[in-house]
């Protein structure tokens, strides 16, 4: 089976920072990809590469057997993103940038405000019907990148920290609404800092530490003994354990 995303060797640098080190890895359609990893190990570069939004400095990128670099127009018709710096038209109405946002991917105005009113009602997002992005909330202005990221129905859908700043009734409506992409064959790769949410919804796990894949399987797996996914994770990155301040 042709994989839904193949990274082979895939190197990023920055003058001499090197940011993304030489990760290779190959998902199967409808995988679940938690891909963890502290402040700066490379989560959001790599994921800003495999949208197309950043050039790899070396190594190949596939998406549902089409390579990233010769042929990125037919990659990103076929995938969502949901960058963590969101990007929104923030003078834009809601509803007006997911016209925008659909238009691009040439999809009729009536399915672009079907789906959206769908996803509104879906998210419980009801803004005022003239109120900008920039009056959203963040979590609104999250709920609405998250839409844009859905609304044409991608096969691969990249999401950076989607749960920041989600309220819980969303938080488990998003959660629904991922494991129903999965079932129907979508395949996700995910980012978060909450490893409790991560360890109840994605099956895969990849770590990154400074770059390196440190750890890359099924959850299950990479357990040693039963142990939690917040352990796991703290034994292959490491961490300072300097327990109390010097002053409380």
């Amino acid at each position: 089976m042709e994989p839904a995303l193949e990274l082979v060797n895939l190197t990023k640098r920055f003058g001499d920072k090197t940011a993304v080190d030489d990760v290779s890895l190959a998902l199967e359609p409808g995988a679940f990809l938690g891909l963890l990893g502290r402040n700066g190990a490379g989560k959001s570069t790599t994921l800003k590469m495999v949208t197309g939004l950043l050039k790899p400095t070396t190594g190949r990128i596939r998406v549902l057997g089409l390579d990233l670099e010769a042929d990125p127009l037919a990659v990103k018709r076929q995938i969502g993103a949901m960058p963590e710096d969101m990007a929104l038209l923030d003078m834009l109405t809601g509803p007006q940038y997911l016209r925008f946002v659909g238009r691009m991917y040439g999809m009729p105005d009536a399915l672009i405000d079907g789906r959206q009113a769908e996803l509104f009602d879906t998210l419980d997002l009801a803004p005022g019907p003239k109120t900008l992005i920039a009056d959203y909330s963040f979590g609104m202005k999250k709920k609405v990148a998250l839409c844009a990221a859905l609304i044409h129905g991608p096969k691969v859908v990249f999401l950076d920290e989607p749960f920041e700043g989600i309220d819980p009734v969303t938080s488990r409506t998003i959660k629904d609404i991922l494991q129903g992409l999965q079932r129907n064959g979508v395949t996700l790769v995910l980012t978060s800092h909450i490893l409790e949410v991560v360890e109840k919804l994605c099956p895969l796990i990849a770590i990154l530490d400074e770059g390196q894949l440190k750890g890359f399987g099924p959850l299950d797996e990479l357990r040693r003994g039963g142990e939690s996914l917040e352990q796991l994770f703290v034994g292959l990155v490491g961490g300072a354990q300097k327990g109390a301040l010097s002053w409380l």
